[in-house]
Order: structure tokens, then C-alpha cells, then sequence
């Protein structure tokens, strides 16, 4: 397993910009496949974006599609998130998760390692 810490959470104003970044250690981080999520308060937890162990493939909720954009650099162990045009409704504690497994997957269960989270304000 990897650990995780997330960084990057803050308070914006509606139409800002965020990037999150995830530090991941250990040797082999590039053979995880890798995820963002989010849990707003009294909510379950929700799938925000996903990226394969190479980088080559991506998937992402509807609710964040043409605002959010993830990536990762392997060199790094790192895994970013921007996040831009944000929204109140995008306020949330965001996770950075990990599996390994190849298939990028939305469902938080099949997530074996977590960071502690980081929280995202959006006033409006």
C-alpha cells in the first residue's frame, strides 16, 4: 500500500481556481491507478476523477467534467487535480485514493489506500 497526503485545499470565490496535489509514497506508485473524491458534510462519499497507473486514461463525474482536469507525474509520486470555474456545490473535503488494480474505478470500496483529506470552500 501507499500513503497518502493530500495538499492545495483552500476558500475561492465562485469561478476560481484550485489545484490539489497528492504525494504518494513507496517505489511503486505507478502501478497504482489513482482517484480523487469528495464528501460534502452529512453526504456519502463521491467519485470526482480518476487516472490510470501510465496516466493514459482518465474518467470523471459529470457534475466536474470540463472543469476539472487530473494528472499525474510518476516521476513525482505525485497526483494533481485542477479544479477551475469552481462552484459552491463543489464544497466538499477532497480525498486522494489509490487501488491496484488497472480498471479506473468510481465506487470508494475498491479504494485500499486513503489520504486524510483536504478541504475546498467555494463561496458564493
Amino acid at each position: 500500500q501507499v500513503q497518502l497526503v493530500e495538499t492545495g485545499g483552500g476558500l475561492v470565490q465562485a469561478g476560481g481556481s484550485l489545484r490539489l496535489s497528492c504525494a504518494a509514497s513507496g517505489r511503486t506508485f505507478s502501478t497504482y491507478t489513482m482517484g480523487w473524491f469528495r464528501q460534502a458534510p452529512g453526504k456519502e462519499r463521491k467519485f470526482v476523477a480518476g487516472i490510470s497507473y501510465n496516466g493514459g486514461s482518465t474518467l470523471y463525474a459529470d457534475s466536474v467534467k470540463g472543469r476539472f482536469t487530473i494528472s499525474r507525474d510518476n516521476a513525482k509520486n505525485t497526483v494533481s487535480l485542477q479544479m477551475n470555474s469552481l462552484k459552491p456545490e463543489d464544497t466538499a473535503v477532497y480525498f486522494c485514493a489509490a487501488r491496484h488494480f488497472p480498471a479506473i474505478i468510481t465506487t470508494p470500496s475498491y479504494f485500499g489506500s486513503w489520504g486524510q483529506g483536504t478541504q475546498v470552500t467555494v463561496s458564493s
